[in-house]
């Protein structure tokens, strides 16, 4: 969602008009309208991986998204199609057959539903260059970098610092596991909150799930859990504070951590999400071996929280080139080189039409 908001606060006043479509009951719907996007969905479901009591009633949701994608395509008339990725554009992707498209793809390795729809795509563009590898080499490929939106940037560290309530006798660590936050990272924080806090203090987003477990653990510490534990359930407008507030961070290893953490030079210990596919895990391996993370596995984070997070806030020439090696990974102008590709892509269908 939030790459291709950041394509469009690129692209500005160049598109005559913008359409939105997402998922039926999807998360983006509340942000895309509050930003004065028109908005619409269609029916969509995955199919990879999928049990058999399920798959055949999410085919026919995938038939009836196609179905509900021509009757937007017929009226909306697009000179261009924008995919980021996921299930939901395959109906989208199949009913637009012949408009000129451009597929970003988010994470270094690509789903199945990215693959299908590449095969459509007039361009691919891709985030780093080691995505090339997954794709046919005669289609049209541009490494973009992964688009970082504006509200995010636009901090200072004295403004940050001050959002959260930070002082600066102890560095901050920034533990988040996504816009749900991660169970399993949440548990191990808890087990280890007093140990972490005698040497930083931590901005924690912890989902709305285990945001009661948070607050209870801030109490039971007491002062110091108050001085320098900040448990968040979600974080949106101020999400900028906290990367810019931050010395390092703890976090799975999604997409977003190709953009977000280059841009502000964060070191990390990225413990990919185990449960699904190697995407993440494929993610941090690549920051990891620019020498800008460190990777955990899930099942060892319990124990390796700690002495990580101290090693590397404790020696200050390791921070230093970690820090170093991730800003070299940023791509400011990411969301103008994808807005360039997508402008490109849609004066094909005027130069068709003389």
């Amino acid at each position: 969602m939030y790459p291709a908001l950041s394509v469009l606060q690129a692209i500005g006043n160049r598109a005559e008009a913008v359409l939105w479509v997402g998922g039926e009951g999807g998360m983006e719907a509340n942000l895309v309208s509050r930003m004065n996007i028109p908005f619409t969905t269609i029916p969509a479901a995955g199919v990879h991986g999928v049990g058999l009591r399920s798959l055949p009633g999410n085919l026919i949701r995938l038939a009836q998204g196609t179905r509900k994608s021509k009757k937007i395509l017929q009226e909306f008339k697009p000179d261009v199609l924008f995919f980021t990725g996921g299930y939901l554009a395959v109906p989208m992707s199949t009913a637009g057959k012949g408009i000129p498209s451009v597929l970003f793809v988010p994470d270094i390795e690509p789903g199945l539903a990215l693959k299908q729809i590449s095969k459509q795509a007039g361009t691919i563009a891709l985030s780093v260059d080691d995505s090339k590898k997954f794709f046919d080499r005669r289609k049209s490929m541009a490494v973009t970098g992964y688009p970082v939106r504006k509200e995010l940037l636009g901090w200072n560290r004295a403004d940050a610092m001050r959002t959260f309530g930070l002082h600066e006798d102890l560095p901050v660590l920034f533990i988040f596991g996504g816009s749900k936050g991660a169970h399993l990272i949440n548990t191990a924080v808890f087990a280890v909150l007093n140990e972490l806090l005698a040497f930083c203090q931590v901005i924690h987003i912890t989902g709305e799930a285990d945001f009661v477990e948070a607050r209870a653990q801030q109490t039971a510490l007491g002062q110091v859990a108050e001085q320098n534990y900040h448990p968040f359930n979600y974080l949106h407008d101020e999400m900028g504070a906290a990367f810019t507030a931050a010395d390092m961070v703890v976090s799975r290893s999604g997409a977003s951590t190709l953009g977000e953490l280059p841009a502000f030079g964060l070191p990390a210990i990225l413990v990919p999400y185990p449960f699904a596919w190697r995407y993440q895990k494929v993610n941090a391996d690549y920051l990891a071996k620019s020498g800008a993370a460190i990777v955990v596995e899930n099942k060892d984070l319990p124990k390796r929280l700690v002495p990580e997070v101290k090693t590397l806030l404790q020696n200050p020439q390791s921070l230093a080139d970690k820090k170093k090696a991730m800003h070299a990974l940023a791509v400011p102008d990411a969301a103008e080189r994808i807005a360039e590709v997508i402008l490109q892509q849609a004066s094909r269908k005027g130069d068709a039409a003389k």
